[in-house]
């Protein structure tokens, strides 16, 4: 109840934000507001707050049209587009080229960071990103080796298939290499483990960071925030892709407005009101 709240506020926000406002497109580009249909997404359950304002924000705007968004990770929303299923895929992390070479379209909508956390009493404030390699692939178990109490390290990550797992062992060097304590099935998850277990290490989307009692600490000295995910400094981040079977003109006409308000000024407002960056 406690996340379907702050996913409700966040949403809330967004559409006190945006009304009354106006949608300007980049010129040359128009907007039907009267296009019927039915749009179905299914991925990445680290884009589920994103899609959730989106949805509703979009539906307000086009009344015709019914969005409906679910969450079973970005592996599973890709295999949802590939057997026409879904019309978008949500992925937390940039396509595989054998998704691509199937026909998948890879359209990233935003940026996101992914924030190494640990719990609020750690004294730790500061890691390498070797040294977040060497602790989940378990060649670091103790705090005190990293200047912190003589403590356990208790290593949390995401399921298999997560797109958000996938993006992290990747920027860190250690596909297949991670031995973890637990993997757990959700964003929200791991952020209740890591706030209530003494020595734990996790990591989540950025977009979570201002919910949490979880500390977040820099990687090479760099803080997890927008900026310096802009500008390269903070090391481990990735994009939010919205991906198709074929490229977006060849999707149905409620889903090519959709795309065409994402680019709008209204579209990018919910983008960073949800914490997230815009591409463009």
């Amino acid at each position: 109840m406690k996340k379907v709240l702050k996913i409700l506020t966040t949403t809330l926000l967004c559409i006190g934000v945006l009304s009354g406002c106006g949608s300007s497109l980049p010129e040359g580009i128009e907007q039907n507001t009267n296009v019927k249909g039915k749009i179905t997404i299914n991925g990445s359950t680290s884009m589920e707050k994103l899609s959730n304002s989106i949805a509703e924000v979009f539906m307000q705007r086009y009344p015709k049209v019914m969005v409906i968004p679910q969450f079973t990770g970005s592996s599973a929303g890709i295999e949802a587009v590939l057997n026409g299923t879904s019309d978008i895929g949500n992925s937390s992390r940039a396509l595989k080229q054998s998704e691509i070479e199937k026909g998948i379209v890879e359209n990233i909508v935003a940026l996101d960071g992914i924030a190494v956390i640990v719990d609020a009493k750690n004294p730790v404030s500061d890691l390498t990103l070797e040294q977040v390699r060497d602790i989940y692939e378990g060649k670091i178990r103790n705090w005190k080796e990293l200047g912190g109490k003589d403590m356990g390290i208790v290593v949390i990550g995401r399921e298999a298939g997560s797109g958000t797992r996938s993006a992290f062992e990747e920027i860190i060097d250690a596909e297949n290499k991670c031995d973890y304590s637990q993997e757990i099935e959700s964003t929200g998850a791991v952020v209740g483990k890591v706030e209530a277990t003494e020595g734990a290490i996790g990591y989540v989307s950025l977009d979570v960071l201002h919910s949490s009692t979880a500390k977040p600490v820099k990687i090479n000295g760099f803080e997890p925030n927008a900026e310096n995910i802009k500008n390269g400094t903070y090391a481990i981040s990735r994009p939010f892709v919205m991906a198709t079977k074929g490229q977006i003109e060849e999707q149905s006409e409620a889903v090519q407005e959709l795309f065409k308000f994402l680019k709008t000024e209204d579209g990018k407002m919910i983008i960073e009101k949800v914490g997230l960056i815009n591409v463009d």
